[in-house]
């Protein structure tokens, strides 16, 4: 089911799906990843063109010497439910999200 819901004061409320995380902008601080009960993103590294290394596992892993940066990558982008915890968090406001009405509209619905 999609579209807007009624909160239990009586507020209209419409979820908005996390579809992707700006590269450029995504400081790889974690903070998202922290709050996201879904799984849906995870850190990974990236080298000096913003090309993606792998999952960041482990604090040491540097991919080589090639590690230039961190960055959070939508990987489950399914298990998202909308709550916005994310973008609450977010010091760069760098995530993409989709109201629940156009993601129906977009898949045919």
């Amino acid at each position: 089911m999609t579209g807007s819901f009624v909160t239990r004061d009586g507020s209209n409320w419409m979820p908005e799906y996390l579809t992707g995380i700006d590269g450029k902008t995504c400081i790889g601080c974690g903070r998202c990843f922290k709050v996201c009960s879904r799984d849906v993103m995870h850190l990974y590294g990236a080298d000096e063109a913003g090309e993606i290394l792998g999952i960041c596992d482990d604090e040491d892993d540097d991919f080589d010497g090639e590690l230039s940066r961190m960055i959070m990558v939508v990987d489950q982008e399914g298990r998202c439910i909308g709550c916005g915890a994310c973008v609450r968090v977010c010091p760069k406001n760098c995530q993409v999200h989709i109201a629940a009405d156009k993601l129906a509209s977009c898949a045919g619905v």
